[in-house]
């Protein structure tokens, strides 16, 4: 099987499995009465399938938009230093001249 196409098969089940953790987590914090609408009514079923199958649509996406954007090659070179660079700063000295007081 291809790279890329093993790549795509992996994220998305990757994808519908936190769908279906944001749905249980969504079923049992019991928000905006998800869960009684749900397992209480008769076509209850088919809002939860259809909430598991849209966020996982979604959140496979994101995450196999992750994987391929982490699979690109930067091409630039990374500034050496960050922090340690601002620490070898020293301040400038500037002669300051003093207005006589008037008094």
């Amino acid at each position: 099987m291809p790279k890329l196409i093993r790549l795509y098969m992996v994220n998305v089940l990757i994808g519908f499995a936190i769908s279906a953790a944001f749905l249980a987590v969504v079923l049992v914090l019991d928000v905006a009465g998800l869960r009684r609408l749900i397992l209480t009514t008769p076509s209850g079923w088919i809002a939860g399938f259809l909430f598991f199958l849209s966020n996982g649509l979604v959140f496979a996406g994101v995450q196999f938009a992750i994987a391929v954007m982490a699979l690109a090659e930067d091409d630039t070179p990374t500034p050496r230093g960050g922090l340690r660079s601002l620490l070898r700063l020293a301040p400038a000295r500037v002669p300051a001249k003093s207005k006589p007081r008037r008094g």
